[in-house]
């Protein structure tokens, strides 16, 4: 599920976004810019995603390639974690990070965020034989309830959150996480929905349940580097653009929409 929703500021970031680059776009002497760092974990399709041949790809990651081709400069993407974006977002020297992030107040206390470009919200995967067996979350906070989550990110807050009374295993990454149910060796995962259904595209044996309405809301962002406000201005205008054109929606429709490809 998404839900785009342009910010009612749109004028006043605009104007601003773009007076700054306007000041900005011509420097003074010709010179090489520095790249764009864009770090992303790379495991959160269709948001990003890093395929086997190391080229990254996803609607996070086409905003980002957008973005530095406005401001002139080539991109870098750089591999962070989520259990490590707190510390690996300055060590790194991140200017933005992306990937699927949530707006979550801990974030912000290490980088900026810009406008939300869309929303999403926790819903459950599960293999198709369990039918509609765990819909809720009661029916998922059971003792010998299999719930997996991916360490160090918003569905290990999640899981530890609501399901205190079933069995948590958290796995390393994001990537063959979906291995483990198809496998039976693991009952339920709760990740975005939007994942979710991407996710099942590439795995039919899987389902995700009640997409439509998941079971909390949150709001999608870009991190962007403390104490720059330029490039925040410039970041914000552009996303700003993005939703007004419908270009964002046209992201998530090659991914998801009724026309995307399967497997």
């Amino acid at each position: 599920m998404r839900s785009l929703t342009l910010p009612g500021r749109i004028g006043a970031v605009l104007i601003a976004g773009w007076t700054v680059l306007a000041a900005v776009a011509t420097p003074a002497a010709a010179q090489a810019p520095n790249a764009l760092r864009a770090c992303t974990p790379g495991d959160y399709p269709p948001y990003s995603i890093r395929d086997d041949a190391g080229e990254h790809r996803g609607v996070d990651v086409d905003l980002a390639r957008g973005f530095a081709a406005l401001l002139g400069r080539p991109i870098e993407f750089v591999p962070v974690t989520w259990a490590t974006l707190k510390t690996d977002f300055a060590e790194r020297n991140c200017d933005v990070a992306v990937g699927g992030i949530s707006d979550l107040p801990s974030r912000r206390a290490f980088a900026d965020f810009s406008i939300t470009y869309g929303t999403d919200g926790k819903a459950p995967i599960t293999h198709r034989a369990n039918g509609a067996a765990y819909s809720t979350v009661a029916e998922i906070n059971r003792p010998g309830v299999r719930v997996i989550a991916n360490r160090g990110g918003t569905n290990e807050d999640f899981a530890r959150k609501n399901f205190p009374d079933a069995q948590l295993t958290l796995w390393p990454d994001n990537l063959t996480i979906f291995g483990e149910i198809e496998q039976g060796r693991a009952d339920v995962f709760v990740t975005d929905s939007v994942e979710g259904r991407y996710r099942v595209r590439q795995h039919p044996d899987l389902q995700v349940l009640h997409p439509e309405a998941p079971f909390d809301s949150f709001g999608k962002v870009l991190l962007v580097r403390k104490e720059d406000p330029v490039l925040a201005a410039l970041l914000d205008a552009y996303l700003t653009t993005q939703l007004a054109t419908g270009a964002v929606d046209r992201l998530f429709d090659q991914w998801i929409g009724p026309n995307a490809p399967v497997g």
